[in-house]
């Protein structure tokens, strides 16, 4: 058994860190004696370090809640998710690495880079992460050709491209969490403003949009939750927000 200092030096964090997470339901002591002092076992222990593990890859304390705490939650397969994470991460910044010192290679005169190279590493990161989280959902939807052909597409974004589609994806998200949070409706100008900016990120991968596929887009932002989570990781509501706003306006253009 920890105390809670003992733990707080264990593990690099603050004895005011584990009260907060107490409070918040996150890490409950094993038990409190009669003093009120909070001690802390094995399970306990290993429920900080996942916390911590996945407060490193990002996520909030109210997911990460979720998530700990779900019925089926396994320590072991949590582990193995980190693991990958974590190698995947490591491969990303081992190709960063590589792309600063070309470019330091090419300032100094000492090799030729494209501009197109100094995007890849970004660029491959995107794919992958598309890939692995809804590769076998789209390829099972749309097939093969079409989901290689908008990977193709990313890659061979020019640099001004490469910007506009990460500026695109970037405003969607926070134009939806501040109408989520405003209370905006799906039916209203900001909500076909975001749709239309959802219109045009989706077009520079896609090989032809229709509004049939923004649809069915739409149907998997609610179904999904691999999908909802992308925007609904800081606001929830907003994949659902989105949803709606999608087929109002494809709606209302039809009549």
């Amino acid at each position: 058994m920890y105390s809670i200092g003992e733990l707080a030096e264990l593990a690099g964090v603050s004895a005011h860190t584990l009260r907060y997470y107490d409070r918040e339901g996150l890490l409950k002591p094993s038990c409190v004696n009669e003093a009120g002092y909070r001690f802390y076992g094995e399970r306990e222990v290993n429920l900080l370090q996942q916390i911590l593990f996945y407060r490193e890859r990002g996520l909030d304390l109210s997911r990460i809640r979720q998530i700990i705490y779900e019925e089926d939650f396994d320590i072991m397969g949590a582990l193995e998710a980190h693991l990958r994470a974590l190698e995947e991460q490591k491969e990303h910044t081992e190709a960063l690495i590589c792309m600063v010192r070309r470019s330091i290679m090419s300032m100094k005169g000492e090799c030729r880079m494209s501009d197109q190279e100094k995007f890849e590493a970004f660029k491959q990161r995107t794919v992958k992460e598309q890939e692995e989280l809804y590769g076998g959902e789209a390829r099972n939807k749309y097939g093969d050709e079409e989901v290689d052909a908008a990977q193709k597409k990313i890659l061979n974004m020019s640099e001004e491209d490469w910007e506009r589609f990460q500026s695109l994806g970037n405003e969607i998200r926070t134009r939806l969490e501040e109408a989520v949070s405003a209370g905006i409706s799906p039916d209203s100008g900001e909500a076909q403003r975001i749709v239309t900016l959802h219109k045009e990120w989706l077009g520079m991968t896609w090989k032809k949009y229709t509004e049939e596929a923004h649809r069915a887009m739409a149907d998997l932002y609610i179904a999904d939750e691999r999908f909802s989570l992308y925007y609904d990781r800081e606001v929830p509501g907003c994949a659902e927000f989105l949803e709606k706003a999608i087929r109002h306006t494809i709606k209302a253009g039809e009549k």
